[in-house]
């Protein structure tokens, strides 16, 4: 699993017009081959008497599938300006399609290619990007007597992701700590509290922050 990586925020619809031409972007997430095509097929359908609705796609780790498609429009003016864009932008897992209700003027074309590229840039900046970070969600179980301490050392360290805090026989505090620092984060929780701590790593998962 990747440590971190970039991606869109979600669903989101941005339209700007050219040359009397009304461009509108559709950004989505999506995670398999199988979900860009759905969502490329739902903007087809809802769209069906756009002049063009072109798209691209790029997912998983190592950006192994990327597909894109003019739709009708000169080869290359559209698809790949829209994935252009996604690599430029370094985000996985994301779809663009940009449908196009053409307004009586031809833009060329070099004036399709920043076209599609102006409109998937700014669908994606309207949508938003968030950085997904691997994160390991440990549990720390530690007397009363170290609450006080512990809960402000944490809260003022490098540390101080803290998910909860439960109050059972012992303190338990769910911290969200990077996979690369969960043995940095051992060994100052253990020097903190004398060795007094019990320590244990729970579940790995991505946490989202907008940027």
């Amino acid at each position: 699993m990747l440590k971190q990586y970039l991606t869109v925020k979600g669903e989101g619809t941005h339209e700007i017009i050219i040359q009397k031409s009304r461009f509108i972007a559709h950004v989505n997430r999506v995670t398999t081959e199988e979900e860009a095509q759905n969502f490329i097929l739902t903007i087809k359908k809802k769209h069906w008497n756009a002049t063009h609705n072109c798209s691209a796609y790029m997912i998983g780790e190592q950006n192994q599938i990327q597909k894109a498609s003019d739709d009708g429009e000169p080869s290359g003016t559209a698809g790949v300006p829209i994935l252009e864009v996604l690599k430029k932008k370094d985000l996985k897992d994301t779809a663009v399609v940009v449908t196009r209700y053409f307004g009586g003027i031809k833009l060329g074309a070099g004036g399709l290619i920043r076209a599609y590229s102006k409109s998937t840039s700014e669908g994606i900046d309207h949508t938003g990007i968030v950085k997904r970070i691997l994160v390991c969600i440990v549990h720390t179980k530690i007397d009363y007597t170290w609450l006080g301490k512990v809960e402000n050392e944490l809260r003022s360290s490098i540390f101080n992701n803290i998910k909860e805090i439960n109050y059972l026989d012992q303190v338990e505090i769910l911290t969200y700590v990077e996979t690369d620092q969960v043995e940095a984060f051992i060994e100052w929780m253990t020097e903190l509290t004398n060795g007094q701590a019990a320590i244990t790593e729970g579940e790995v998962l991505y946490l989202e922050k907008e940027i």
